[in-house]
């Protein structure tokens, strides 16, 4: 049976765009279809806002149901070699410069060397699938919207060489030179995967999982505050009337956001760092995740905003 000319040009170039991407890559769809996920969208009904509607024939009390829900806001990618951020067609923003050429860890392979110090990229750039997650979460009814534009970059560390790669002035900072603040896990917990600070791609580690979950959380922390001293544009928004957008991100904490693994395992569901989920070891040191923020809304019913009660 042979196929009609136009599906088997469809097929071949299918087949074609596959071939094209490496395997420990990921590319737009991909991530765009990623948003489809219930567990990390997490709708609820937080509670009750009240409006004061007023007209010509006098004003009234006015309610509107109060919703929280997660927003995939940005991907956020932790890799080892310059250019070669996993995520195929934004690759060309962060390509090597006379500032930043290299990364990867800190040894020539040699079998006496002790593969501990590490060294990650990370851009933070803004999630493709907005369109989808709104039709998505649309079935539960009204939605929020989050701080994230699609494609935009919110943090290149090629562009960000002083901060990213000799940590000034964040060495010095408190965070940086007291143990214990600032920690992914903990070591009475036995699940200590290391620190936020200093704000950089380098750390030592024996896991590179680990390692590119660390870094990842720290462009993260980075990019959900104003202010910093790095060369960033913060991934906030402005709260008004009805709305309450995601504060900063902190570490363990999943009400200020979570994270969706996009490759080297492509998952449906997020959680925060540290867990205790399989790990995958990236071939060449690629990771990427979805960050996903809290958002709370409620549809606007009249001129005033009385205020909000939650249900808990």
């Amino acid at each position: 049976m042979r196929l009609p000319r136009r599906k088997l040009r469809a097929s071949l170039a299918v087949c074609l765009m596959s071939a094209a991407i490496p395997a420990f890559a990921i590319n737009t769809v991909t991530i765009t279809s990623s948003v489809l996920s219930p567990d990390c969208v997490s709708y609820r009904v937080k509670g009750i806002c009240y409006w004061l509607l007023c007209t010509l024939t006098g004003c009234t009390v006015r309610t509107s149901v109060k919703v929280e829900h997660y927003v995939p806001d940005a991907v956020v990618s932790s890799y080892s070699n310059t250019g070669e951020n996993p995520w195929v067609e934004v690759r060309a923003m962060s390509m090597p410069n006379p500032t930043a050429e290299g990364g990867g860890d800190g040894t020539t392979n040699e079998e006496h060397e002790n593969n501990l110090a590490k060294f990650k990229n990370a851009d933070v750039i803004g999630h493709p699938g907005s369109t989808l997650f709104s039709q998505f979460i649309s079935q539960w009814g009204y939605s929020c919207a989050g701080a994230g534009t699609a494609f935009m970059p919110y943090l290149l560390s090629t562009l960000d060489t002083v901060a990213w790669r000799y940590n000034v002035p964040e060495s010095l900072y408190p965070e940086a030179l007291i143990p214990g603040r600032r920690e992914i896990g903990t070591r009475l917990g036995l699940n200590l995967w290391g620190n936020v600070y200093p704000r950089g791609g380098f750390l030592h580690h024996v896991d590179d999982y680990k390692a590119a979950a660390v870094v990842a959380q720290r462009a993260g922390d980075i990019v959900t505050r104003r202010g910093q001293l790095h060369v960033y544009q913060p991934l906030v928004a402005n709260a008004y009337d009805g709305y309450w957008p995601a504060g900063a991100l902190m570490e363990s904490d999943a009400s200020t956001g979570k994270w969706q693994e996009l490759t080297p395992t492509l998952k449906n569901t997020c959680a925060v760092f540290p867990h205790n989920e399989r790990r995958v070891q990236a071939q060449r040191g690629d990771y990427a995740w979805a960050l996903w923020r809290p958002y709370a809304c409620c549809q606007r019913r009249g001129q005033i905003f009385l205020g909000s009660v939650d249900f808990y």
